[in-house]
């Protein structure tokens, strides 16, 4: 505008010759208005610079066109290809995502549901292990992306981390390491994981007698912190493990720098291998060995069921499992 203030709805509807209420169905993707009148409000809104308020998009009209992601923590790595999945499934419906860390806020004492419902949200991914104190509506398509906690009425769309735990344990027998090793978190993943690295350990021969695992698990969150902290704790009673299997990345990454600080060589010493696949791990510098989760095709999958559930509400609750695959990289060698 001439005058330097940011343009309104009405500024539009003056410059195309049309209603304000038209201008709405326009920013709602409305099938009902004509071509040449969607073309000259899309020329007015390029015109005038003008940006819409999804809020007041939202509430001029019955559909917001939003979906509210629930993040565990922005620190993860993981996050990254997930969100990735999901714009990739809801853009061409003309969804946008907005992103909530569930512990952001938590000295407000606020959820990022309750922000989410202010903003009409069609719906909520959940990318993670849903708390039980979320409150989400019983009316609200929820899909829970990556966690293994299921609640009531939403859509599971996974990793098969038992089958991911599996392959790591496979792939450190097969370079020939039978003194192993496991540190991981209080998280479900954590412990699915874990129950697949033990369960495939146990029942595989391997050279130079059965192998043994030895496990160091800590309450809380899987941070590199705590990879680190766990790492030692195993190390301390178990000096004689030479692969180690991390519940994710982040804690591969502690584990990484408590052997380091040790003065033990990776892998000529101790081969490390970790799951996810985040984005650091296949940095040359780290060159970590890693389970792919596959999230891409977790986030792409939890955004078309949650298409599919905006469209009908009353859909079963399901549970899809996408298989993850090993990448070896320079952090795992033969014994």
């Amino acid at each position: 505008m001439g005058d330097g203030k940011p343009a309104t709805i009405y500024d539009v509807a003056a410059r195309a010759g049309v209603s304000k209420s038209l201008v709405s169905l326009v920013l709602q993707r409305s099938p009902r208005v004509s071509d040449q009148r969607r073309a000259a409000v899309l020329t007015a809104i390029q015109e005038l610079d003008y940006r819409p308020s999804t809020a007041a998009v939202s509430l001029a009209g019955t559909r917001s066109r939003t979906v509210g992601v629930v993040l565990d923590d922005f620190r993860n790595q993981w996050f990254v290809d997930l969100l990735t999945g999901l714009r990739e499934a809801l853009q061409d419906q003309g969804h946008r995502l907005v992103v909530a860390d569930r512990f952001l806020n938590t000295g407000l004492d606020a959820s990022p549901v309750e922000g989410f419902l202010s903003m009409r949200v069609e719906g909520i991914v959940i990318a993670g292990e849903p708390d039980t104190d979320l409150a989400i509506p019983a009316s609200m398509p929820v899909v829970i992306a990556g966690g293994r906690v299921s609640i009531p009425r939403a859509d599971t769309v996974a990793n098969d981390d038992r089958a991911g735990g599996g392959m790591a344990a496979e792939h450190l027998l097969a370079l020939g390491h039978t003194r192993l090793g496991f540190v991981g978190a209080s998280s479900a993943a954590s412990k699915e994981r874990r129950a697949g690295f033990e369960g495939a350990a146990a029942g595989a021969p391997a050279a130079g007698g059965r192998a043994t695992v030895a496990v160091v698990v800590l309450p809380g969150e899987p941070t590199e912190e705590a990879g680190s902290r766990a790492l030692g704790a195993l190390l301390d009673e178990h000096p004689e493990v030479t692969a180690v299997f991390a519940a994710n990345d982040v804690m591969a990454l502690g584990a990484l720098s408590e052997l380091a600080e040790r003065g033990l060589r990776v892998p000529e010493d101790v081969s490390v291998i970790g799951y996810d696949d985040t984005p650091v791990a296949a940095t040359r510098y780290v060159g970590l060995t890693s389970i792919d989760d596959r999230s891409v095709e977790i986030g792409r999958g939890a955004g078309e069921r949650l298409l599919a559930r905006i469209a009908d509400p009353g859909l079963a609750a399901t549970e899809s499992l996408v298989e993850p695959r090993l990448v070896a990289r320079r952090t795992t060698a033969p014994r």
